[in-house]
């Protein structure tokens, strides 16, 4: 046995018992024994040994902000590495985020670098669970030492107006895959999906920018840019590009889904889709009752330019609020998806594009109203048993789980 699967074996029980559960959308398959880990919840075989890794994690802001450590088990939250190992990750885009609030005061840049220092800092101090990954080569070896590899992923800018010299500095750090668009608000240099359209996509610095990322070995990510955004960025790239978490707009006619035209763009192009694990990318009938709702959670340009934030502590204090970045609302029990739903989202994207251009990004600690099955990221097993239901094969699952996002990290960054 690999050391990495000896590691996950540790987290079982001896005790295998079937585990039911209830959904609103697909009956479970009769007979499907799965063991359990520590904390008394199901991780099917095929999970345990399979390369598991999310294209979307959040984990650094409220340690930031809280002075807290993610090798501790958190009370509240969704992400902490305890739970992470419990869920049988194995790697993840580790995401630093600098919301929109940092931006009408133009401390994007210091929080940027001081939440990817911490980052590097919270790697070191936990480096027994975790390392800090730099290409697909890295990732394997730290896993074959049993322990879980984080690869450096930025949401929101580095700076607004694109400097480049900051790209490279960053690129010094040991980031390796940064998210074009400035969150849901339109940069310097390409549009978000749900802000103005400023520059029909992207410009020629948009451009300059993806050669420089293309040049370096950065995976590009255009999560959160608008339709003709993806499809520039697509043409304008040597590299695959990655969605990192997302649903469909045939499924959810939400402005942060993608279409199908840029689906088969990105894929046509060796790019990787993750699917994000929140109600209101992935289920119609909860986008359709959110649609009635007076009151809307989502960071948008308009909520934060007019604040009246002088200095970056005081922006610190107003984005503490919210931390931890999870969904704190209660949800009718109509309206509340099971992880079978999750399921066929995936699914539609299968048939859209291909297996091979499928993978997770769960956008958890960002704020996703989780199915009824996931709490947290122990219960990542949840998804692998919701594939199992739909009939996917072993290799299908792997794939989804992990592999795709390996093979995509390989071809960018390559030795690197």
């Amino acid at each position: 046995m690999k050391r990495r699967d000896l590691i996950k074996t540790l987290t079982l029980l001896p005790l295998a018992g079937s585990f039911p559960i209830d959904s609103l959308f697909v009956t479970p398959v009769a007979g499907n024994n799965v063991p359990f880990n520590i904390q008394n919840k199901p991780m099917p075989d095929l999970h345990r040994k399979a390369f598991v890794m999310d294209g979307h994690t959040h984990v650094m802001t409220r340690e930031l902000l809280m002075g807290t450590d993610i090798g501790q088990r958190y009370t509240d939250g969704t992400v902490d590495l305890p739970r992470a190992r419990e869920g049988g990750i194995d790697a993840m885009f580790f995401s630093v985020y600098t919301p929109e609030h940092y931006y009408p005061g133009r401390f994007e840049v210091k929080n940027t670098f001081r939440v990817v220092n911490l980052a590097l800092d919270q790697i070191k101090k936990n480096h027994s669970q975790i390392e800090l990954a730099l290409n697909a080569s890295d990732i394997q070896r730290i896993n074959k030492k049993g322990k879980m590899a984080a690869f450096l992923d930025l949401e929101g800018p580095w700076d607004m107006d694109g400097d480049i010299n900051l790209l490279r500095a960053l690129y010094r750090l040991g980031l390796r895959s940064i998210q074009l668009p400035a969150h849901n608000t339109t940069n310097a240099f390409i549009d978000t999906c749900n802000d103005v359209s400023r520059w029909g996509g992207i410009n020629d610095l948009g451009r300059k920018i993806i050669r420089e990322m293309n040049d370096l070995g950065m995976v590009i990510n255009i999560a959160h840019a608008s339709n003709d955004a993806i499809l520039q960025s697509v043409e304008a790239s040597k590299h695959p590009l990655i969605y990192s978490h997302g649903g469909f707009y045939g499924i959810v006619p939400h402005p942060r889904c993608i279409t199908d035209e840029a689906a088969k763009a990105l894929a046509a192009k060796g790019g990787v889709i993750g699917i994000h694990f929140g109600s209101l990318f992935n289920n119609p009938v909860y986008w359709k009752w959110q649609q009635g709702q007076k009151k809307s959670n989502e960071t948008k340009p308009g909520t934060v330019q007019a604040a009246p934030l002088k200095t970056i502590e005081e922006v610190d204090k107003e984005v503490l609020k919210e931390v931890p970045l999870s969904f704190r609302g209660t949800i009718p029990e109509e309206y509340w998806m099971h992880v079978d739903q999750l399921a066929k989202v995936i699914d539609y994207g299968v048939q859209l594009v291909g297996e091979d251009h499928m993978a997770l990004g769960s956008d958890l600690d960002g704020g996703p109203e989780l199915p009824r099955e996931i709490k947290d990221i122990s219960d990542f097993p949840q998804i692998t048993m919701a594939m199992q239901r739909l009939g996917y094969s072993d290799t299908r699952i792997k794939k989804i789980l992990g592999l795709n996002w390996l093979r995509v990290i390989k071809e960018v960054t390559g030795t690197r």
